[in-house]
């Protein structure tokens, strides 16, 4: 028997929820892997910059690895901070579909735009950065 505020089971609808292939997002930290990804492509964004690798030989070549940064430009901190939970909510909505397993990404925050641009507007510029970098139509 299941509690009165529970909802039942057919209003949560079974499987809702996660999709059908969960992909965590591993966050990149190290100033190493950071310039492995600003040596490797880019593509430029009205919102953002988005370098991208391939992982090579003797690394783990599994799960998709994102790291953020904004610099001084962008603003204080309070902006800085603001830009980067904008592009992590971005990259979490796309990443998990448009991403490649075993690739780095790195998205770089600009000033004045990625703050202030709407969040459907900045989920697109990810989404065709990343169609860019793999060779994608769009």
């Amino acid at each position: 028997m299941m509690p009165p505020e529970a909802p039942s089971p057919a209003k949560r609808g079974e499987g809702a929820g996660l999709p059908a292939v969960f992909v965590r997002l591993t966050v990149i930290a190290k100033r190493p892997e950071f310039l492995k990804a600003a040596a490797a492509k880019r593509q430029t964004a009205p919102s953002m910059l988005v370098q991208a690798r391939a992982r090579g030989e003797g690394e783990v070549s599994t799960g998709i690895r994102v790291g953020y940064t904004c610099s001084k430009k962008v603003g204080n901190s309070v902006a800085r901070n603001s830009a980067k939970r904008r592009l992590r909510e971005a990259a979490r909505a796309i990443l998990p579909a448009m991403g490649h397993d075993g690739w780095d990404y790195v998205l770089v925050g600009r000033p004045g735009v990625t703050a202030e641009r709407p969040f459907d507007a900045l989920k697109d510029d990810l989404s065709t950065a990343l169609a860019r970098i793999h060779g994608q139509k769009t």
